[in-house]
């Protein structure tokens, strides 16, 4: 499939030929979802706890007689229907993520690829350098109709990055960190040249 360069200055820069397996596949929704969640998931911190009867402080002694008193019996002041008792079943610290092969994670990202490109809002860059300064690069971004752009360079490249990082919704991410999550949560996806080869080697 052949596709226009386009650059920063909204120029043509030529074209380049992106492969039919990886920007041509089927997307397939229910791949995306589960790569997202599994993204998702590995990024929650899994640190809420809360203490259980063995763990709040207070006596072991039983409140009073079993019999006798005309109360319902009770065995501990820790127990969860007192104010100061523990929480049954509560969170505990754990690692929310799980495990997904390769292959399916793989394809989510050939999907979300496909995607862009099938919705027409995958677009080819000459380069994503330079030291502009903000205001300038915003200025060209406004002027391409970019509101949320999420750029892909084989490597980032500092100057662009420090000129990209104020603007709203713009994120900028080298090859290896390109994945679902970043790429569907964005309105357009912007891949050098550089970071069309990228992808390549990664997803060969």
């Amino acid at each position: 499939m052949q596709i226009d360069i386009t650059t920063l200055d909204n120029a043509n820069a030529g074209s380049v030929e992106l492969p039919d397996a990886i920007f041509a596949a089927s997307p397939r929704p229910d791949i995306m979802a589960r790569v997202v969640q599994w993204q998702l998931s590995k990024r929650r911190a899994g640190t809420h706890k809360v203490k259980g009867m063995g763990e709040v402080s207070g006596t072991t002694k039983k409140p009073y007689k079993q019999k006798g008193t005309g109360n319902a019996r009770q065995g501990s002041l820790r127990a969860p229907q007192f104010r100061t008792g523990g929480v049954v079943h509560g969170p505990v610290v754990r690692d929310h993520g799980f495990d997904l092969p390769k292959k399916v994670r793989r394809l989510g990202l050939i999907s979300a690829l496909s995607q862009k490109q099938a919705e027409g809002k995958l677009v080819v860059l000459d380069a994503a350098a330079g030291g502009a300064k903000t205001k300038d690069l915003a200025a060209k971004l406004k002027a391409l109709g970019w509101k949320s752009v999420l750029i892909v360079d084989v490597a980032v490249d500092e100057g662009f990055f420090r000129a990209s990082r104020n603007i709203p919704h713009v994120d900028v991410l080298p090859t290896t960190g390109a994945n679902v999550y970043d790429i569907l949560n964005h309105d357009v996806l912007a891949i050098t040249t550089a970071g069309v080869e990228g992808l390549k080697e990664r997803l060969a």
